[in-house]
């Protein structure tokens, strides 16, 4: 059956709800130089290219992902999890490499414009981001995805969008992007986890299937909270600002997702939402953290 392919399939196809695990991060960076660095908000636009260009490299590490998940046989035609833009036949292999390697390609050269305006430090971050966007797949397979996504998606990103802006980084926030980390990773944990079967018969052994069920809930937990107590101790440090206790109000979302990870077996059913529960928790917190940053500067 051959497919006439619209924008909104192509943009459909890079997974646009996953966006917020570089977006949010990065606009939280941004404003935070606004806020304690006030002398370099005259290089806001850099800033803004660095958001724009870790929402690139998001869109390509997604379809390069599909692209080896379905040759690898992770996803599969009929599964109730995965991405389907494949299994459904409605792009081709191809297609999707392509336009995975043309996302990537992009998210380079902006990379490489942004190095030139700020330093070459900058590079190091970014080839790692690279590699680490390329070659996740790899990384997954054995056991070490959950530390890879802690570090780019937490200190690599923002410590790279804080120096993009200031020409150096910052220890405050680098203690603050902990909690980015732990709430990101959380999110593909709990993607791990329901997945656990899948990944093992294809081989696969990410950080859950060598936890298993048991010790991936307590890693859940773990998690949750840690994140929160990131977010008290920066306010206590003085490195958040106070309204930053606004995110406190999430605590119920955080509990019920606990108490849906509690239920986890090797049946996948009882937690077949909570990644996408999970995305909506990291959602919300980030969404709080901003508003008080935003909130700290008009005050």
């Amino acid at each position: 059956m051959t497919y006439t392919l619209t924008f909104k399939d192509w943009f459909i196809a890079t997974r646009p709800w996953s966006f917020v695990v570089t977006a949010l991060p990065t606009l939280f960076t941004f404003l935070f130089v606004l806020l304690e660095e006030p002398q370099y908000s005259n290089r806001w636009a850099l800033g803004l290219i660095a958001i724009l260009g870790s929402i690139i490299y998001q869109a390509g590490g997604n379809l390069l992902s599909d692209y080896h998940d379905y040759k690898r046989g992770v996803d599969k035609a009929g599964a109730v999890v995965g991405n389907d833009i494949l299994t459904s036949g409605r792009f081709s292999p191809k297609q999707v490499l392509i336009f995975g390697r043309t996302m990537t390609t992009l998210g380079i050269l902006l990379g490489l414009f942004l190095v030139s305006q700020s330093g070459l430090p900058l590079l190091a971050i970014g080839i790692f981001g690279t590699l680490g966007s390329v070659y996740y797949r790899k990384f997954k397979a054995i056991a070490l995805g959950d530390l890879l996504i802690f570090l780019i998606y937490g200190p690599i990103i923002m410590g790279g969008t804080y120096y993009v802006m200031t020409q150096h980084f910052s220890g405050a926030l680098f203690f603050i992007s902990v909690h980015f980390a732990f709430i990101t990773v959380n999110v593909l944990h709990a993607n791990n986890l329901r997945d656990i079967q899948n990944d093992t018969n294809a081989g696969v052994h990410t950080f859950a299937s060598i936890l298993g069920v048991k010790n991936s809930i307590i890693y859940y937990n773990l998690l949750t909270y840690l994140s929160y107590l990131v977010i008290v101790i920066s306010v206590l440090l003085a490195q958040l600002p106070i309204w930053s206790l606004l995110s406190l109000i999430t605590l119920p979302i955080a509990i019920r997702n606990t108490k849906m990870v509690n239920q986890a077996t090797t049946d996948n059913s009882a937690i077949k939402d909570l990644d996408k529960s999970t995305a909506q928790l990291q959602l919300l917190v980030s969404l709080t953290l901003i508003i008080a940053i935003i909130i700290a500067i008009i005050f």
